[in-house]
């Protein structure tokens, strides 16, 4: 043997020692015992050592891996066990026994091994591991969080450290402690803290308290109190997000419709149908990407959202030109026969990619969210699509306002006998009207295609609330369409939690049927020769 090597095995000899010798022989001797409290003590304290040896020992007697013969443990690894006090890789011996484990001390073990997290050098996964441990904080737990506590460098996760120190502290025996933990938690969001606060106000049947400190229960209910506070502000806030986002998708459902309904007049009951031909093209875009261009995935939106645009709108001209133009005036025969057409496009898609749900994976730049109040995460996804529906509301206002086909659609809206002597081709811009509004549509279906799975059934789900948003807002406009479906959005929000999502809709309901006995125009009346 060379003195390189000589010099090399000694140095792993000596760092083998020094990573074995780490671990105490009297926690080994612990975890053996019969103890089940020290058994517990004794898995914390391995813990607290926060290194990948402890990982190793506390995964091995998960998975009853390690073994005891008189005050030796061992550790299992394929065909040779490991002296885990010497660090000696040896056969295991024969009447070893298995160290066993019950349910209180795996448990025990799950909570070390997440804490066990908050050593990663990933710093998503500490903070992926800091708020898990927000609902099992113990003050077993401790040594673990103290340590973690003064190596960790990020602000955020260091915040979120000292909530889960002072929340372990809560059940220190030491009233100093417990009334510092309480004083620290004044700015906590986590509602898992308001079980332990209220149980310390509870009063006992002979008349004490479980917290027998007055001044401690005063700063209980003060911290209890800012707690109920902040949730509130954080629900407030939730409900108005998610109305809005509620909103921005009704509104990209309804938009269409406000075109084909409201300028032109047909009862489209296949409207829901465009939606899903939107988002099964977004499905179809995201195979292509994912079998030619992988390294480009993320990208597939850039595609989809033309190609959503393209084939809705040739799909709803292709209807115009074949049904729908011989059925102009006649709305009865125009709902029966658009219901019908709803039914075909539905079988026809479950023939070509299956009746199951597929699965539209977000790009990663619409993955996450952003954190705020604490714990209110509002997601990419949805702030996207917020502003998409108002990006696309402000083409559609351009193109209806600015645009020579847009003076067209107006001129045939408000009186399409005296556009028609002027020369306006009436039949050509019917057409291209119902393939801008069918492909409005297929913009939302791409909206939708990054909220939720993708399903035949996917535009059933927003046919009639589509039609409620366009009859509340006004027939033929845009100003009400917008205004109606953000409404109705948060109105749908803020109810839910209070009458439930069945209740909610029939709530709505009422609400804009008597609004239209009231007001049958909408809340904008739409102007013109037509209308009269």
């Amino acid at each position: 043997m060379t003195f390189r090597k000589i010099c090399a095995s000694i140095v792993l000899l000596v760092f083998s020692l020094g990573a074995h010798a780490a671990i105490d022989g009297k926690l080994l001797q612990a975890l053996s015992g019969d103890d089940p409290d020290a058994r517990i003590v004794a898995v914390n304290s391995i813990a607290a050592m926060g290194n990948e040896e402890a990982v190793e020992v506390l995964t091995a007697l998960k998975n009853e891996q390690l073994f005891v013969k008189d005050v030796a443990v061992y550790m299992v690894e394929g065909e040779q066990a490991k002296d885990l006090a010497s660090g000696k890789v040896q056969k295991l011996p024969d009447d070893a026994e298995a160290i066993t484990i019950n349910n209180r001390l795996r448990a025990a073990l799950d909570s070390a091994l997440s804490g066990l997290k908050l050593f990663s050098p990933d710093k998503n996964t500490r903070l992926v591991a800091a708020t898990a441990l927000e609902k099992e904080a113990t003050p077993e737990q401790l040594p673990l969080l103290n340590k973690a506590y003064l190596k960790e460098n990020d602000s955020e996760i260091k915040s979120r450290l000292q909530m889960l120190i002072a929340t372990a502290n809560l059940q220190a025996s030491d009233p100093i402690v417990r009334k510092a933990a309480v004083k620290a938690l004044l700015d906590s969001p986590n509602p898992n803290l308001k079980p332990v606060l209220q149980k310390m106000l509870t009063q006992n049947p002979d008349g004490s308290y479980n917290e027998t400190d007055a001044s401690i229960r005063v700063e209980a209910a003060n911290t209890l109190n800012a707690i109920d506070g902040r949730l509130a502000r954080m629900e407030f806030v939730g409900n108005l997000f998610y109305g809005v986002s509620l909103g921005s998708v009704l509104l990209l459902a309804a938009l269409g419709l406000a075109i084909t309904f409201g300028l032109m007049g047909i009862i489209n009951m296949a409207h829901g149908e465009l939606l899903m031909i939107g988002a099964y093209t977004t499905y179809a875009c995201q195979m292509l990407f994912r079998k030619f261009m992988p390294g480009a995935l993320d990208a597939y939106l850039l595609l989809a959202l033309p190609a959503a645009f393209l084939v809705s709108a040739a799909v709803g001209i292709l209807l115009e030109r074949t049904v729908i133009r011989w059925l102009y005036g006649r709305p009865l025969e125009t709902l029966l026969c658009t219901w019908g057409i709803s039914l075909i496009l539905m079988q026809a898609v479950r023939s070509i990619f299956g009746a199951q749900n597929v699965e539209v994976a977000n790009p990663a730049w619409m993955s996450g969210g952003i954190t705020v109040l604490g714990s209110l995460v509002l997601s990419y996804n949805r702030i996207i699509i917020i502003f998409f529906a108002l990006f696309v509301v402000f083409a559609v206002w351009l193109l209806l306002n600015k645009t020579r086909l847009g003076l067209f659609v107006r001129a045939v809206t408000q009186n399409r006998r005296m556009a028609d002597c002027v020369g306006v081709a009436t039949g050509k811009i019917d057409m291209l009207t119902f393939g801008l509004g069918s492909g409005i549509a297929g913009l939302g279906g791409v909206a939708l295609s990054q909220l939720g799975n993708v399903g035949p059934d996917l535009g059933q789900n927003y046919i009639v609330d589509s039609f409620m948003v366009v009859v509340l807002g006004g027939v033929g406009q845009l100003a009400g369409t917008v205004i109606a479906a953000f409404g109705l959005g948060e109105v749908n929000k803020f109810l839910e939690p209070v009458a439930g999502a069945v209740m909610a809709k029939i709530v709505i309901l009422v609400f804009i049927i008597v609004f239209i006995q009231r007001r049958p125009q909408g809340l904008f009346a739409l102007k013109g020769r037509s209308v009269e």
